[in-house]
């Protein structure tokens, strides 16, 4: 069955070419939601929020069940009932969405490669995809509403990359309309503003390009009361100097700031990818996306516990607001290694930026200059993993407009004065059991709904442990959850259980424990000894004793354990270990435990 789906625009549906539209508005929201979520179950709730709102009548699953029985009549098979869900199956050129979103990324690709004529088609095509506001005519609510926001902002960016690629092939003159209609619709656009101008001043008619700015300035100022952002002023200042090129071919220049004698600067693409299943950390998404969008530094610190996401959530973020960094994204990663300087890290990001090696400075000062002379006043993003002090990531802090720096690390960098923090806790117990359903299915925990439980107590809230028990089960669709968690007879067994290919959790726990080892041998004394008398935590003042040291060392290192996410504080105001960090010190000091003692303690 050919089948094709437009939400670009007033909703369609096809069906072996018949537009098969369904009449009534409600009807239409729920096969929205449905496609929106297609290949995956999509809750009775969900479909009843997007459908009602918050408060849906009593009637609500009855109504939704005639409705999945009218869509079914047209779809067929597409549409399949799930244990209080539905799911749409939709192939990924049968919704205009996903076309728009594939074409999109090529023609950033395209673009950022230096194929402009190829990315002017390319992004031609994605916005030809819009046919008028996305989701037009549907009921309204916060569930869609937010989708339709954020398509409306993808549009934006598209066209702007559309227009940045026209600039490069000499379309200045043809796009003076499109950029002031764009404008008009979206006057707080300071990119735009900015391709107007180069437009008009590539087509010899400076006095409307320094209108524009003019013109631009009043209404920022106007509407958010501020001043013109560093890129829109500079490029003022350049038609002021009649220094901008009035060619559409990119200029070279020799020296430090183009990466290398003679070439254009380096723009590069180091990403990895983004996850297909990411569950939970809305608020915190927000939060790192906010704080690289504004913000003076544009930079933010994740921190969190081993295993509790932060790369992902960093590398999803870093994703979100690619688009918004043109001049390029540099991953590095530092494997938690202590002994990584910041020497070495600047060494690292400049060969990213195009010095070749043999070109680096020695000087830790020098290259941190060549660093800051490179991503001035540049849109780049900088995102540093594996961080374990401070010092490591200080002078990449962008000194001004243009760059931004996101930091992952276990501890939380307290020292990096104006970087914001975004701390991760344990994933909630619902957030776990979406994480598994996402890799399993829902049929599949409902089926063993105690022993799902016990599967999410085990893996107290580590989202590593939730994705490596959730590869275990996929890999084995036949085996019971309930036989999973019988194998988790000790500390050892549950540590062996959590690991599967190259991912582990001790592996995870063993970098984070040496890491603070190497900086503080107090500290790590004392997660020696919590291994072999966990109580020994809620005594400091015993603690100290037994080591020889002050009780205030003894709270230092505690404390430093707290900020390292390897020791908790209980509502006692003593402390403990977590979990799974119980589990491995335990196994460090050889520490048989029971599944009872420490299991309980888990489960708690």
């Amino acid at each position: 069955m050919q089948v094709e789906l437009r939400l670009l625009g007033r909703m369609q549906l096809f069906v072996e070419g018949a537009d098969v539209t369904p009449g009534a508005a409600k009807r239409r929201a729920v096969l929205t939601a449905l496609a929106l979520g297609a290949n995956r179950p999509v809750s009775l709730n969900r479909l009843s929020k997007v459908a009602w709102g918050d408060v849906p009548p009593p009637s609500a699953v009855a109504n939704l069940r005639s409705h999945a029985m009218g869509l079914r009549r047209v779809l067929g098979d597409r549409l399949l009932a799930r244990s209080n869900a539905y799911e749409l199956c939709l192939a990924g050129e049968e919704l205009d969405v996903d076309r728009f979103q594939r074409l999109a990324s090529k023609g950033r690709a395209d673009l950022a490669a230096g194929k402009h004529r190829a990315a002017v088609a390319t992004l031609t095509a994605a916005l030809d995809l819009w046919r008028g506001p996305a989701g037009d005519g549907l009921p309204p609510g916060p569930l869609l509403d937010g989708h339709w926001a954020s398509m409306e902002e993808q549009r934006l960016q598209v066209f702007e990359e559309w227009a940045q690629a026209r600039l490069a092939v000499g379309e200045h003159g043809d796009l003076l309309g499109d950029l002031r209609r764009h404008l008009a619709a979206h006057p707080l656009r300071e990119r735009a503003w900015g391709q107007l101008m180069l437009a008009l001043y590539r087509c010899g008619d400076v006095p409307a390009c320094l209108t524009a700015y003019r013109e631009a300035r009043a209404v920022l100022d106007e509407h958010l009361g501020v001043e013109p952002g560093e890129e829109l002023a500079a490029l003022h200042r350049a038609v002021l100097d009649r220094s901008l090129e009035t060619t559409h071919t990119a200029r070279t220049s020799a020296g430090p700031e183009s990466g290398g004698r003679g070439n254009a600067p380096v723009v590069p693409r180091e990403l990895p990818a983004n996850l297909t299943t990411f569950v939970g950390r809305t608020q915190e998404l927000a939060d790192v996306v906010a704080a690289v969008r504004g913000g003076t530094p544009a930079a933010v610190v994740v921190s969190g516990p081993a295993g509790s996401g932060k790369t992902a959530l960093a590398v999803r973020a870093a994703h979100a607001v690619a688009t918004e960094f043109p001049d390029g994204q540099v991953f590095v990663d530092l494997g938690r290694r202590p002994s990584m300087t910041a020497g070495e890290v600047l060494g690292r990001v400049l060969r990213a930026l195009g010095v070749p090696a043999a070109e680096v400075p020695g000087d830790v000062d020098e290259r941190a200059g060549w660093y800051r002379s490179r991503v001035a006043g540049r849109r780049m993003l900088l995102v540093v993993d594996g961080v374990t002090g401070a010092e490591q990531v200080r002078p990449l802090i962008p000194a001004g407009p243009g760059p931004a720096l996101i930091v992952v690390g276990q501890r939380r960098l307290h020292e990096l004065d104006g970087v914001a923090p975004v701390g991760l806790r344990p994933l909630s117990a619902t957030g776990a059991w979406a994480l598994l359903a996402a890799h399993v299915g829902a049929d599949r925990l409902d089926a063993e709904p105690a022993a799902t439980a016990g599967l999410i107590r085990l893996c107290a809230g580590s989202v590593l442990a939730l994705r490596i028990t959730a590869l275990r089960l996929a890999s084995h669709p036949k085996l019971a959850i309930g036989v999973l968690i019988g194998q988790a007879r000790d500390a050892r067994a549950r540590l062996d259980l959590l690991a599967f290919g190259d991912q582990s959790v001790r592996a995870s726990l063993a970098a984070g424990v040496a890491a603070v080892r190497s900086g503080d041998e107090v500290a790590g004394r004392i997660l020696a000894l919590l291994g072999e008398t966990p109580e020994a935590a809620a005594a400091p003042d015993r603690t100290a004793a037994r080591l020889g040291v002050s009780a205030e060392r003894v709270w230092r290192a505690l404390e430093d354990l707290v900020d390292a996410h390897l020791v908790s504080r209980d509502e006692r105001a003593g402390y403990r270990l977590p979990a799974l960090v119980d589990d491995y010190v335990a196994e460090l000091a050889a520490t048989p435990l029971t599944a009872g003692g420490r299991m309980s303690r888990m489960a708690a």
